[in-house]
């Protein structure tokens, strides 16, 4: 084993004694959780939730948003910003699903090649790799590791991960530097880690866990 994989394996040691081990919100089916990744984009939770809810208490079904006018699948997520641009977006993705497997079931996946599922839900329009990686983990239990905002910027300043790296390129290498059986766990607690602690601004340095495993060249005193 390297030194980095060593490295992110005492990370994510240390965070499980600092904050436990975490718990998802209550998993949602696939095609759910598809939805609200979508609606995540460039928003915070409380508005992804809003906006999932409005969706489902104004349309019964999956289905029902796939064929619904476009106006009024936009009206029902306006709280989760970009309305104009998700929701076309995830009528366009209920659309390509259905004309592909011939219903809205993403529970095949479950059986793939981790590889190929991830191909496969990638290949829609709006699905980068993120929403594939949360669809994959937290509805599906799959071996994937998302990588959201808080999780890039605190893998960087851990130096898990080369300072000038994308996102894109960041999904493939965090999950070849940790451990699949810590993935889970491990994103969930560093989204926690950069959400109290190692903020974009104003990291707060010594109240951080593994403060002493970092090598932040801007770390607080």
């Amino acid at each position: 084993m390297n030194d980095l994989k060593k490295r992110a394996i005492k990370i994510h040691q240390t965070l499980l004694t600092a904050f436990g081990e975490p718990i998802w919100r209550n998993p949602l089916p696939a095609v759910d959780e598809l939805v609200s990744t979508i609606l995540s984009q460039n928003t915070n939770d409380v508005n992804r939730d809003r906006a999932f809810e409005a969706l489902r208490a104004r349309f019964p079904t999956w289905e029902a948003v796939r064929d619904a006018k476009e106006k009024e699948v936009i009206d029902a997520i306006r709280v989760a910003g970009l309305a104009n641009q998700k929701g076309p977006r995830m009528q366009q993705v209920l659309r390509a699903i259905t004309e592909e497997r011939g219903s809205l079931d993403l529970q095949f996946l479950a059986d793939l090649p981790i590889e190929e599922a991830r191909a496969w839900l990638t290949k829609f329009n709006g699905v980068g790799p993120k929403t594939a990686a949360i669809v994959l983990c937290f509805s599906l239990g799959r071996p994937a590791f998302p990588v959201d905002t808080h999780v890039y910027r605190v893998t960087g300043r851990l130096g898990l991960r080369p300072e000038k790296m994308n996102v894109e390129q960041a999904h493939p290498y965090l999950e070849s530097v940790f451990p699949p059986e810590t993935y889970y766990a491990a994103h969930l607690n560093i989204i926690r880690l950069g959400r109290e602690v190692c903020h974009a601004r104003k990291p707060n340095c010594p109240q951080c866990p593994v403060n002493t495993l970092c090598d932040y060249k801007d770390k607080t005193q």
